[in-house]
């Protein structure tokens, strides 16, 4: 099954190398016989279903979770094997959309109005009266 992260990429699933093992956490007796836990591996760095621009931006922006040029994804939440091979193709989708993706507008720096100026000293002058007034009146 190919894994389709956006309309214009599609990783074909020969690509993808998977890995068991067995997985901790809930299932009872079964989860000692079962191997659950998955393993998503994929060589970004000899990827034939990316562009080179595509493959440069993923090899700088996850560089840090990169292995030998190859992103690894696990999951092991699931009782089954297949919710988990499930789980870690959509988190393999959602890495690489989120690596693809164009980087945010900078933020343009504003000023503060003079109407919110006005009202934030006019709050403090007031926070200022209240307190003066709770004062006892031999310390004026």
């Amino acid at each position: 099954m190919d894994l389709v992260v956006s309309p214009a990429l599609t990783i074909p699933s020969s690509e993808l190398g998977w890995r068991f093992s067995r997985s901790s956490g809930p299932g009872g007796q079964h989860v000692n016989t079962s191997d659950s836990r998955v393993e998503l591996i994929w060589d970004v760095a000899g990827s034939a279903a990316l562009s080179e621009s595509q493959r440069a931006i993923i090899l700088s922006r996850l560089e840090r979770r990169l292995v030998a040029g190859s992103l690894t994804v696990m999951a092991s939440e699931r009782r089954s094997q297949l919710r988990n091979r499930e789980t870690a193709l959509a988190r393999l989708a959602e890495i690489i959309a989120a690596a693809l993706a164009p980087d945010a507008a900078p933020r343009r720096p504003t000023r503060a109005t003079r109407g919110s100026k006005l009202r934030r000293l006019t709050a403090k002058g007031q926070r200022a009266q209240t307190k003066q007034q709770r004062r006892r009146p031999s310390e004026e």
